[in-house]
């Protein structure tokens, strides 16, 4: 997984909406990259609201929030607007974005393991450096914890 001081592995991947979004295009702002198993599950919904509810004070902060899954552009659309969602949505069909950040991992449920998305968090300054990394992330205050740190930047 990558860690803090390493520089953020740059991306251009298709976003919800239509268009890409490029890691690198956005310095120097500052980046919260969250990625999350899937769209439309109970706690991937729930942080994607909380995140939205506090996008004008990300923005306010000079930071950027952009949740990325394997899910399709297609399956983004519906999870914003289902939900009235308004923050970036990226696309990493392929899993590359997910492997060079380290999430792809495998995982345990009711005795089966299976390769998906560790729920994780990463902050990236203006630099492009990774400042913070939040691995397994609980979803309860997750986004004020984020945005506390974004501020602290």
């Amino acid at each position: 997984m990558i860690s803090a001081g390493q520089t953020a592995p740059d991306f251009t991947l298709p976003r919800d909406g239509g268009g890409t979004v490029t890691l690198s295009a956005l310095k120097p702002g500052k980046v919260v990259l969250y990625f999350y198993p899937r769209d439309d599950t109970p706690g991937c919904t729930l942080e994607a609201q909380d995140f939205t509810a506090r996008q004008a004070e990300f923005a306010a902060a000079g930071t950027t929030v952009i949740g990325m899954s394997k899910d399709s552009v297609k399956s983004h659309d519906k999870f914003c607007k289902k939900h009235g969602l308004g923050i970036i949505l990226a696309s990493d069909e392929t899993g590359h974005t997910c492997e060079d950040y380290g999430v792809w991992q495998e995982k345990s449920m009711y005795g089966k393991t299976y390769m998906g998305i560790e729920r994780t968090t990463v902050l990236i300054d203006g630099a492009g450096q990774v400042a913070r990394v939040w691995p397994k992330v609980s979803v309860k205050g997750h986004a004020d914890e984020v945005l506390a740190a974004a501020r602290a930047l």
